[in-house]
Formats: C-alpha cells, sequence, structure tokens
C-alpha cells in the first residue's frame, strides 16, 4: 500500500519551538562551541525556566495560604513544594534573578551556581543538571537566557515538553551518527506505544537514551484521562552517563520520576528484570559487535535473561531481544526498534527466532521504509511481543485502583485488572504490516508519520487483536482511512472474526470508537500489500522468517518498487546458496558412499 502524506508547510516556522532553535543555532553558529558541547547547556536552561515557571505558581499559592494559616509562612520550606511534585528553587537559582544580572557580572558561573542549588534541594537530580556554563561568554549565555524567556510560563508539562523534545531532535540531527545514539524519532515511538497502550504498570527501557519512550508512554495516559505519575513506574538503564543525565532530565521536564540507571545491559540488570515489567520499550543499536559472552554464561536458560541461548555470530541483535521478551510477565507487551537482518538471520539466530516464534510472543511485526532516523538511512522493522496471546489471553490493562509502588520488586500483575473472555485466539498466528511505503516526507532526507498514518497503522493491530479501535489520535480522518481498506463494502480476502473485546477501561476512552448509525462495519481482514495474519506453519514454511515483506506480497495492479524487487532478490539469493550449500553436503555424501562401496 503507497499512502505519501503531504508534506505541512504548516506555519511551521512561526511555532514557538522553531522560532527558539532557530535562535540558538544561530547563537551557537557565532559562539565556536560543538554541538555536543552546546546542547544539554541549553536543554538545562529550558529545564530550569520549566522548573521556574512551576515553582513560581506554587510560591503564588502558599503566599495565599499564608495568610490564613496559623502555622506560619512555608514559602522557604522545600518540603511543601516536592509535596506537589515541585522543585525547589533558591533565589540564587531563578530565572528572573539570572536574566537580571547586570552588565560584567560573570553569567556562567551565576548559572553553574544556581544548577548546583537545584540538586542541593532536590535529591532526585543530584548529578544531573549540566554546570558547563563556564564555557559560554556571558554575551551569549545572557543573549540565550533572553530566547528561553520567550517560553510563556503560563504553558503546562505537555507544552514545555514538546519544546524541550524538539530541541532534543534537532540537537540528534546535528549532531549526526552521536545524537543517533540517544534520540528515537518521535512518530516511531509513538506508534510502538499506540500499540502497546501502556495505560499503567511497571515500563522498561534497557536502553533508554533520553526517554523518549517513557515520556510518549506518559503522554498516551494523559491523553485517555489518567495521571502518568500514578499508572506508570519507569525503569531505565543507559550506557552513557551524559544520556543518563539528559533522560532523568528530561523526565523532570514532564513532572516525571524514574529509576534510570547507568549500566551496560548486556552485562548488567540493575533492575533485576526477569518477569517484572508490563512493557518493555525500546530502540537498542543494532548489530553490535564484540560483546563479551563469556560474562553472560550464568544468565543463560529457562527464567533467565537469555532463555533461549547465546548465538554463535558476533552480533548482539538476539540478545537484545532476548533481554526484551524475558523482561515481560506472563501478561507482558514488548515494542521495540530491530534492524531488518534479525528478522531473516540464518544459523543460530534462525534457531533463536525459532524458539521464539514456538513461545507464541510474537504477536505484530511492521516493516518500516527509509530515511525514517536522522542517522541511519536503512529500513528496520518493529517488532511487538505479547506474553498473554499464548494462552490467549488479552494483555491490554484497565486502570488499577491502587498506585503503583516505584519500588517495589514484585510484578504488579495482581493490581492490573484484565478482561480476558473475549478476546481472540491469536496463540498460532503473527501479524505482519507492511508500511515501507506509508511515510510523510519531511525534507529531501527524512520522513516521518502523520497523527493520522500512526492511528491507521495501530488501529489495524487493534482489529487483529479483536480490540476497541480508538481515534484519541488521528481522529475522523483515521477512522476514515480505515473504513477505506477494511469497511464491509470490501469482499473479504480470508476474513478474520475477531470481536472487540469487552474491556471496559477501553470502551470508556475510546472516543469514536463504535460505528455511527450508517457507516460500514470495520473488520479485519488480509490486504494484499499492506498486512497478512500468517499462521506458523507458514511461517515455519518460509525458514522462521519474520520479514513483513515474505508474506504480505503486493497489491493487485501495484507495480513491485526498485525497494522491494532488491528484497525479493535477496531473499530468493540466500534460499539459493542455501540450496547450494545443501547440495555440496549432499555430493560429498554421496561421493563418500560410493568409495566405500568400490573399497569392499
Amino acid at each position: 500500500m503507497h499512502w505519501i502524506a503531504p508534506s505541512e508547510k504548516d506555519t511551521a516556522n512561526d511555532t514557538l519551538e522553531k522560532r527558539l532553535w532557530g535562535a540558538a543555532d544561530q547563537l551557537r553558529a557565532n559562539s565556536g562551541l560543538k554541538s555536543q558541547e552546546y546542547s544539554a547547556p541549553v536543554l538545562g536552561l529550558i529545564f530550569l525556566r520549566f522548573a521556574d515557571a512551576r515553582f513560581s505558581v506554587r510560591r503564588a499559592a502558599l503566599e495565599k495560604s499564608a495568610v490564613s494559616s496559623r502555622r506560619g509562612s512555608r514559602l522557604d520550606d522545600p518540603d511543601a513544594y516536592n509535596a506537589e511534585g515541585v522543585l525547589f528553587l533558591t533565589p540564587n537559582a531563578r530565572f528572573e534573578k539570572l536574566l537580571a544580572l547586570p552588565e560584567g557580572a560573570d553569567v556562567g558561573k551565576a548559572v553553574n551556581e544556581a544548577m548546583r542549588d537545584i540538586e542541593k534541594h532536590n535529591a532526585q537530580l543530584a548529578g544531573v543538571l549540566p554546570k558547563t556554563y563556564n564555557l559560554f561568554n556571558s554575551t551569549l549565555l545572557k543573549e540565550l537566557l533572553k530566547r528561553v524567556s520567550e517560553i510563556p510560563v503560563s504553558l503546562d508539562y505537555d507544552a514545555f515538553g514538546r519544546v524541550y523534545e524538539y530541541f532534543l531532535g534537532e540537537f540528534a540531527r546535528t549532531e549526526g551518527q552521536k545524537g543517533g545514539e540517544f534520540y528515537t524519532p518521535s512518530s516511531i515511538v509513538r506508534f510502538l506505544v499506540e500499540v502497546l497502550e501502556p495505560y499503567h504498570g511497571r515500563i522498561l527501557d534497557p536502553a533508554c537514551g533520553s526517554g523518549g519512550m517513557f515520556v510518549q508512554s506518559a503522554r498516551f495516559v494523559a491523553e485517555h484521562k489518567k495521571n502518568p505519575s500514578a499508572e506508570l513506574a519507569i525503569c531505565g538503564q543507559e550506557k552513557v552517563a551524559e544520556t543518563v543525565r539528559l533522560c532523568r532530565m528530561n523526565l523532570a521536564v514532564h513532572g516525571l520520576e524514574g529509576d534510570i540507571r547507568e549500566a551496560i545491559s548486556y552485562y548488567e540488570d540493575l533492575h533485576q528484570s526477569v518477569g517484572r515489567f508490563d512493557f518493555v520499550l525500546a530502540n537498542p543499536p543494532f548489530n553490535v559487535d564484540a560483546v563479551d559472552k563469556e560474562r553472560l554464561k550464568d544468565s543463560v536458560g529457562p527464567a533467565r535473561r537469555f532463555p533461549f541461548g547465546l548465538p554463535r555470530t558476533d552480533n548482539a541483535n538476539y540478545l537484545w531481544i532476548q533481554l526484551f521478551y524475558s523482561a515481560l510477565n506472563e501478561k507482558g507487551r514488548a515494542g521495540f526498534v530491530m534492524a531488518n537482518s534479525a528478522s531473516d538471520a540464518r544459523a543460530s539466530e534462525q534457531e533463536l527466532r525459532r524458539q521464539l516464534i514456538q513461545s507464541r510472543a510474537v504477536d505484530v511485526m511492521v516493516a518500516v521504509g527509509p530515511n525514517m532516523f536522522y542517522t541511519v538511512t536503512l529500513p528496520c522493522t518493529l517488532w511487538f511481543l505479547d506474553k498473554s496471546k499464548a494462552r490467549g489471553l488479552h494483555a491490554a490493562s484497565t486502570s488499577a485502583s491502587s498506585k503503583v509502588s516505584k519500588n517495589s520488586n514484585a510484578s504488579l500483575d495482581s493490581t492490573v485488572k484484565r478482561d480476558e473472555s473475549r478476546a481472540p485466539d491469536r496463540a498460532d498466528s503473527v501479524l505482519f504490516i507492511d508500511a515501507r511505503h506509508i511515510y510523510r516526507q519531511i525534507d529531501r532526507a527524512h520522513r516521518d508519520w502523520t497523527e493520522t498514518q500512526i492511528s491507521f497503522l495501530a488501529n489495524i493491530v487493534r482489529l487483529y487483536r479483536g480490540e476497541e479501535l480508538d481515534f484519541t489520535l488521528g481522529g475522523d480522518e483515521a477512522r476514515a482511512k480505515l473504513e477505506e481498506i477494511f469497511g464491509g463494502a470490501h469482499a473479504p480476502s480470508r476474513a478474520v472474526d475477531r470481536a472487540p473485546a469487552g474491556n471496559s477501561e477501553r470502551s470508556a476512552r475510546a472516543r469514536n470508537a463504535a460505528p455511527e448509525a450508517g457507516t460500514l462495519p470495520i473488520q479485519y481482514r488480509d490486504v494484499p500489500g499492506l498486512c497478512r495474519a500468517a499462521t506458523l506453519k507458514e511461517i515455519e514454511a518460509q525458514g522462521w522468517s519474520l520479514n513483513p515483506g515474505r508474506y504480505v506480497g503486493v497489491a493487485a495492479g501495484e507495480a513491485v518498487s526498485d525497494e522491494d524487487f532488491k528484497e525479493q532478490l535477496e531473499t530468493l539469493n540466500e534460499e539459493l546458496e542455501t540450496l547450494n550449500a545443501q547440495a555440496r553436503d549432499l555430493e560429498q555424501t554421496i561421493a563418500g558412499n560410493v568409495a566405500e562401496i568400490l573399497e569392499t
């Protein structure tokens, strides 16, 4: 299916984020600083503006209550702020104080001291905030403070967060490969979250970068009228100390807290993750080599981190995949980005993939086209696991009445209410979606998905799972597209009966979920060129391949693109090489047998 959304010439240049970025980038160009020297301090100033805005609101409320209180003023009591999730700021750490510094003042020193003060009075930020403002000359720093002061203090969490995320994305783009290590484009993350639906529970990202997976999960919860801080327990690991700080600052800007730790996830499991998490989201580094497998041997086997074994090849893709799988509890879901090569890898990786497929946890595979990432032009695949489908259970949760315990070592499964009575049996099938030709062209080198496209793709998965449709994202435009492709006017091509599961949470929050009177009923069906539900027998016949292109095919009347042709040719070549190798083995066996007969 080809669906190229028009580029938005959206008043784009007039948005607050773009104006701020343009000014900040112009200042950087004249500063002599490298992008990586500039990025964290600028993000720190955005963070300070956010913290100051919330502090001012809380301080005003305390001033008002102090008038009628007999207990005295709590204006300068850090606990009075922290109790409401607000950071306490000393006078020296307040934005207006820094903005009003006189000419000739050492602005870099003053901002560094402000950051130290914030860390001192807010333990959760200890060691997190940037303190390299001495690299900036005072004139540049004063100009930056003025630019950041343009962010209105009236903005809510989400708007401040979007400014922060926009700067993260732009720094990732300008920093090239290094930027790709900490940032996953928001449209990819948003789709992962829409498919997983993390309403409530423990969520893990063992390669968390700057925390985009957590932020989008929280946004999903908020859009469905719940409090993310009460519903989600956030845990992450990241190997780069500077990126850990970026992540914790990102969470704070969005009013979130999480247990984010510095670690190399292959070797260290600081969250004791096996079987503990309701959701795993990740974009791990692809095709990493030189992992010391000797250090992993004690983590191999059932109910351990690598339950299916270690790959013999020098490639960590199937180490990551097993880390994600093993962290899930019995009803847990995972969504992650992975190199295309992992879907078809041979030898020991094929054996590991066979075991994973036969565990019946693989739920959905989505092929993504090229240029969706800032630093990698190659296409990739999105994997979705769902451990509940092996037993025919419905993994989506309703909101639990009890608050998530962020420090509990036990799985939250017991607090999450499930509706398992009407879930379709997906145990012996996997949904394949080919989204390579669905995108919006941002510029010559970059693509993304629109909200409508994300909603359309996510609702295909909901149709397949028998879940209520959700058009909170994408609205009427997404529903119209879904009705166009899956509406009752189309003769079903291998239609699958998947009655919606009766989940009260989903019914309550799915805006426009039910078809209106007179509209066509929507039912999942295989659509050539877009999606197909393949059985495990069909997947076995394809050598346990999880490459969507092998199953989805091409729509009638649609030409095979050069990209598709190349992929098909590569697949055929791999099969030919395998057959040639088997023929050589057979030839040697026959020659040996004939030689033995002649010798007797």
